[in-house]
């Protein structure tokens, strides 16, 4: 569970639309952001019924490195244990990409929250997620990894 609360960085507030580059996002970068920060401020207010909306049913979502999880009751309960730690999000950088109806949005992410026994809990990572444009337009997340990073973390 130690990295559990970590994942709950998929959610921050987003300060400019623009990518890495620099470069203003097209439309459909922009509404992937959007899916993302809808997610992040629902997560942040405790909204786990928005939270839920913003997957696509099946979705995999990364709590653990190496451990993705599908069932959609298990991913509500593990968001809900998350969301108890009042977290607050901060992204410093997104990249967004969009193939078709497809897309995948990179962020470096930081996380402070509160555990149950009043320590705080300070966290951060890359989140790595995929989402897929659905049949109304919006955009839903398919895979969230938000620990990307850990692949990195024994090289130089």
């Amino acid at each position: 569970m130690r990295h559990a609360i970590a994942w709950v960085m998929t959610c921050a507030f987003f300060t400019n639309p623009t990518i890495a580059t620099g470069e203003t996002m097209t439309q459909d970068q922009q509404n992937v952001l959007t899916a993302v920060e809808t997610m992040t401020l629902a997560f942040q207010a405790g909204d786990i019924d928005a939270v839920m909306q913003t997957y696509e049913p099946g979705a995999t979502v990364v709590f653990e490195p190496g451990s993705p999880v599908q069932d959609g009751d298990q991913l509500r309960a593990m968001f809900t244990a998350m969301a108890e730690v009042n977290p607050v999000f901060t992204y410093t950088g997104h990249e967004v990409f969009v193939a078709g109806d497809t897309a995948i949005h990179i962020a470096p992410w930081s996380m402070t929250g509160q555990a149950p026994d009043g320590q705080a809990i300070a966290q951060s990572g890359l989140s790595v997620a995929v989402l897929r444009r659905q049949a109304d337009g919006a955009w839903k997340m398919v895979i969230d990894d938000p620990h990307g990073a850990h692949l990195m973390a024994g090289q130089n």
